[in-house]
Parts: structure tokens; C-alpha cells; sequence
């Protein structure tokens, strides 16, 4: 490949600090590579003392590969790794650490598990309140927050402290560390023990990072210690497509660099190797929207091709069926589905478009673990009471409903596997403002036996009380209450289709077996099938056609980003979705979604 001028300042740069702005399809992975080959060849610099540094293993593994058929060779003495697989051979040397010492993620669950089933706390779904705390946890520790003026987003704060201490003491008697203290242990012992430091700085004496926008607080200040004195940093990144600040990355590191380094120099590599002009072009008007970021021009290299499509439909229902119309169109046409991808901004929500690709039996491929709504806890509660009032007095079905909302029964009462009311009415017998309650849910299991799906969903929610039941968990847990509503929006408008509840529940036996086959089947990476991802896990990727989809206020930007600092993270992540487009570009919204009234994207006025 011929280096353009930008390309060829980044390779030939030898000595002291360099930051370097690389936008989508602009060709970093060619300038680390180019550069390392480079500082061998040409600098003659030993190969034991270059380091490169990725994100994750995969591209660790890639640019070794890259670099290996570069040089016509199988074996190198550069360091290739992520952060973290770096930072654990600095302490495996110095504290005789082996990989049994890492604690693998099903025993961290474990340990967090134990810790909250002691504390005796009320949640819905283990699952996602264990994985919630596990990702504070690690940012209270990649940040170095002090745990005294830390105030947790997901229970109280006095709670968070005391699941964080026992946790730690969990894997100090385990003799155990996590992928965050490898971080903090490696930082603490650089920083107490100079003679270690030093040993390590004489090893690594060129650093390359990739990805640089993505570092966080304890990871950049690792590493300014190990590049010092010399500082021989050579960073590349582009601080647009930082969109991973939920997990602790601070695009602000990058923007900051050059007060860090005065005397490093700064390359933008301007040309786009990837998209069509027009895309280019609207991609860059959205994204100079944003106020915290390097002015930076980028040119295609591309002609323009054919318009991005730019629709709002009346109806989510007419957005779907338009998607796979589309798709099969331009299958037609000779584009592989393989080379298209639909991009949605959360893996929740996502049963109305999967059924309909279903039904056009159009196969797809799932980059996330999208979830099954009728797996939800709050769905699995719906249909308790649905089967409960179809006959099925099964105990289990009781335990999951009974106090949602609060009627007070006690667990104790369900002593048989088969639940008989009349016994529960005798335990409460001396107590009349219990009868009337049980009485109430006689009275309502009955109802809702003679309704159709969609007025039984109804009724749970406004007539039996279940959103005031879902109001007081999202005020217990600190969740939103909306995103809980979302759910049932999502539900109740699926149960619309249906006229009996024998073939809404058939439908979910049916949905979830195909969602299995198509798993099953898309494992085989010969099956061609469209991509469905979420925005943040397309990020490196690149297709011919890009769908995106539910470009709507609420979802992208999500309701969740209330201050500057989150809509311009929101934005990067439009940014982000649509650079992953070759040829086309599609941005799809509705006017109504699950009765209810939408507006567009703020982000596609910005384009237009």
C-alpha cells in the first residue's frame, strides 16, 4: 500500500512523544505496524524493547499477525498485548503471580453473589444487579475513587461499601486478584519501587498505543511512568469514537495529551479509506456538533455514491417491514447479507425487528447477546398471572407474583405444590383487611381469564396495580422507572397480535426456539446472514450497507444522557454507526412506537 504524506510522518517518527489522530478507515492499524517495522529496519532499535499496546486480545493477536507477514517472518521479540496481560507480566515477576492466581469471572460472580444474598437485598434480577455492581467496582478501583465520597448509581451507598469490602476480602483469603487490581497492584508497585520501574523502562523504551481514546485514569498514568524518561509514547486514536465512558475511558486523556507532552508532535491522518464522500461528509457535519474534541477536517478518498436514505415512518411496525423489504431488495441486486448490518443503540427492544426478519425469513446474526423480552423478570411476572388465571395454581407461579404489588402475604403460606386460596384465606382468617386483599386477586384472576392478551397486560399494569409495584422497585433500586415501563410497552404491544392466550404463549415457545437455531446456525461463519449489533459493538467494523435504526429522541440519544458530556458521548456513538458504512447508509425512525408518540433524532437534523 502507498503511504499518503499524513501516514508517512506517523511511520518515520522516531523519538519523544507523538499523537496521532486517526479517524475512521484512515488506516492506524497500517501506521502501528508500518511504524514498528519502521523503528527495526531503518532505527535499527532491538525488537525486545518496542511494546505495543492494544485493547483486546483479538487486536493484539491481529497486529502481531499483520506485523509477522509484513517482516516474512514467524517469530518476533516485539511486545504485543492489552493493558491488562501487560501489567500482570510486570507483577508476575515480582510477586511469583500465575494465571490460576486471576480470579475467573464465574467465581467473582460467586464471591459478589454470596456477598449480596447475605446482605439480604431485594432485586429482580440477580443477573444485571450482580454485573451493574461488578462494573462500579471497577470503576471505583480504575479511577481511584476513595470509597468514602463514592455514591453508587445502583443501591445505596453504604450498601456499595459494604459489598465492595467484602468482596475484596473474598479474594485476598483466595489469594486472588481481578482484572482491576492488576491495574492498581502494578500502579502501586511502579510507583513504590523505583528499582523496578527502572528495569521495566530499559525494557520498554518505544511504547505504541492503539486505541488511545479508550484509556482510563490508572491505565495512562501506568504508562506515562513506564515511557518515562525518554517518552518515547506514540499514541494513536481518534477522540470521536470514544464512546466507552460507562466504562471508565476518559476521552478527555487524549485532549489533554499535549499539555502532558509540550514537545510532542501531532499528525491527523485525514484521508478515509472506507465510506463513500457523502457519508464522510454527513458523518463529519454531525460530529462537529460536539464541543469537547480536535477540530480535524477528514477527506474521502471516494467518490460519492449513492444518497444515505433518510426515513420517518407513522408506525415501528412500518419501519420493520420497510428494513426487510430493503434487505431482500439489495440481496437481489448481488449484495451479500453478509456485507450488511443493522445497527440498534441497546440490545433491549429489539423482538419486534428480530420477528419480522423472522417472518421474512431473512437470516441474521447476532454480534451481542441479544435478549429474549419474554425472558424478562418483568414478563416472566405477566405471565404468571396469565397462567394462574388460566387454571395453573402452580406454587412457583404464586411466589412470583403475590407481592408485586404489596399485598403482605407471607411465603410461608405456600406449603403444598399445588396453591389452594381458600387454605391461604383460613391462615389469614383474624385478619379482615387481608381477606378483602385476597379477595381482590380472586376477583382479578377471573377478570383476566375472559380478556385477549393485550387488555390482560393492561389490566396487570393500571386495573391489579403492577406499575405502582415497578415504581417503588425502580425507586429501591435506583433504576429508571421508564426503562422498566419500556418493557411492558414492549409486551403489551407484541400481545396485540394475538387473540388467546394459548397462542401468545405458543408464539414465545416458537420465538425463543428460533432465536436458538438461528445461533446455532449462525455459529457457522459460512451462513450468510445479516449482522444485527448494538452501536457500541460495531465499533471496527465495516459493512457495504449499514441500517440504522429507532434513530429516535430517547433511544439515540439515549434518555439516560441528561448532561453536555453524555449527548456528546451519544453523538460519538452515531458517529461511530454510521462510519461503519462502505456504500449505503440508512437512517430509519418512527412517529409512534408502542402507542406512543416519538420524535426523530436530534442527530438527523444535524446531518441534514
Amino acid at each position: 500500500m502507498e503511504m499518503n504524506w499524513a501516514q508517512k510522518q506517523a511511520v518515520q517518527h522516531k523519538d519523544g512523544p507523538m499523537l496521532v489522530l486517526a479517524g475512521p478507515g484512515s488506516g492506524k492499524t497500517f501506521v502501528i505496524t508500518e511504524r514498528t517495522r519502521y523503528l527495526i529496519e531503518e532505527y535499527k532499535i532491538p525488537e525486545k524493547h518496542i511494546l505495543v499496546i492494544t485493547f483486546t486480545k483479538a487486536a493484539a493477536n491481529e497486529m502481531k499477525d499483520r506485523f509477522l507477514k509484513r517482516m516474512k517472518v514467524n517469530y518476533t521479540a516485539v511486545s504485543y498485548g492489552t493493558f491488562h496481560a501487560i501489567f500482570f507480566t510486570i507483577l508476575k515477576y515480582a510477586y511469583h503471580l500465575n494465571a490460576s492466581n486471576i480470579v475467573r469471572e464465574e467465581v467473582r460472580n460467586q464471591f459478589l453473589r454470596e456477598t449480596i444474598q447475605r446482605l439480604d437485598l431485594e432485586y429482580e434480577d440477580e443477573k444485571e444487579f450482580i454485573s451493574d455492581i461488578a462494573s462500579e467496582i471497577s470503576l471505583v478501583k480504575g479511577e481511584q475513587i476513595d470509597l468514602a465520597n463514592y455514591y453508587s448509581s445502583h443501591c445505596a451507598s453504604d450498601v456499595f461499601k459494604k459489598i465492595y469490602q467484602e468482596y475484596d476480602k473474598k479474594l485476598r483469603r483466595a489469594n486472588l486478584i481481578d482484572f482491576d487490581d492488576m491495574l492498581v497492584l502494578c500502579y502501586q508497585l511502579l510507583s513504590e519501587r523505583k528499582d523496578i520501574l527502572a528495569l521495566w523502562q530499559n525494557k520498554f523504551q518505544y511504547i505504541l498505543i492503539d486505541e488511545f481514546q479508550d484509556i482510563n485514569r490508572i491505565q495512562y498514568e501506568i504508562v506515562k511512568m513506564l515511557a518515562a524518561p525518554h517518552n518515547n509514547l506514540f499514541i494513536v486514536g481518534d477522540d470521536d469514537q470514544s464512546i466507552y465512558r460507562f466504562r471508565g475511558a476518559k476521552p478527555e486523556i487524549m485532549l489533554k495529551f499535549p499539555k502532558d507532552y509540550p514537545d510532542g508532535k501531532r499528525i491527523l491522518l485525514d484521508k478515509n479509506y472506507r465510506s463513500q464522500a457523502n457519508i464522510v461528509a454527513a458523518s463529519s457535519k454531525l460530529i462537529k456538533n460536539n464541543e469537547q474534541r480536535y477540530d480535524k477536517a477528514v477527506n474521502a478518498v471516494r467518490a460519492s455514491g449513492s444518497s444515505i436514505v433518510i426515513k420517518n415512518f407513522e408506525t415501528l411496525t412500518q419501519e420493520n417491514k420497510t428494513l426487510a423489504e430493503e434487505i431482500i431488495k439489495l440481496n437481489k441486486k448481488g449484495i451479500a447479507l453478509n456485507n450488511m448490518a443493522i445497527l440498534i443503540r441497546t440490545n433491549m427492544g429489539s423482538e419486534a425487528l428480530l420477528h419480522k426478519l423472522m417472518e421474512y425469513n431473512i437470516p441474521f446474526r447476532m454480534k451481542d447477546n441479544l435478549p429474549n423480552i419474554f425472558d424478562h423478570w418483568i414478563a416472566r411476572d405477566i405471565i404468571s398471572y396469565i397462567k394462574i388465571a388460566m387454571g395453573n395454581w402452580d406454587r412457583r407461579l404464586f411466589l412470583q407474583i403475590i407481592n408485586k404489588p404489596k399485598r403482605y402475604v407471607s411465603r410461608e403460606c405456600f406449603d403444598r405444590p399445588e396453591v389452594n386460596l381458600d387454605d391461604i384465606k383460613e391462615y389469614y382468617e383474624d385478619k379482615n383487611w387481608m381477606l378483602e386483599r385476597l379477595d381482590q386477586l380472586e376477583y382479578d384472576l377471573a377478570m383476566l381469564c375472559r380478556m385477549k392478551p393485550y387488555a390482560a397486560v393492561n389490566y396487570i399494569r393500571r386495573g391489579i396495580g403492577y406499575e405502582e409495584y415497578l415504581q417503588e422497585y425502580a425507586q429501591l433500586r435506583k433504576i429508571k422507572y421508564e426503562e422498566l415501563l419500556d418493557v411492558l410497552d414492549e409486551l403489551q404491544e407484541n400481545a396485540k397480535n394475538f387473540e388467546s392466550f394459548g397462542e401468545w404463549l405458543q408464539y414465545m415457545k416458537d420465538y425463543k426456539e428460533e432465536l436458538l437455531r438461528q445461533f446455532e446456525e449462525n455459529r457457522n461463519k459460512n451462513v450468510d446472514s445479516v449482522t444485527i449489533a448494538t452501536m457500541h459493538s460495531s465499533k471496527g467494523l465495516e459493512f457495504d450497507v449499514v441500517f440504522i435504526v429507532d434513530a429516535n429522541e430517547g433511544i439515540t440519544p439515549h434518555k439516560k444522557a441528561i448532561l453536555d458530556a453524555d449527548i456528546e458521548e451519544e453523538r460519538r456513538l452515531f458517529y461511530v454507526a454510521m462510519t461503519r458504512a462502505k456504500d449505503h447508509l440508512y437512517i430509519y425512525s418512527s412517529k409512534e412506537r408502542y402507542n406512543k408518540t416519538m420524535e426523530a433524532s436530534r442527530f438527523i437534523a444535524e446531518i441534514q
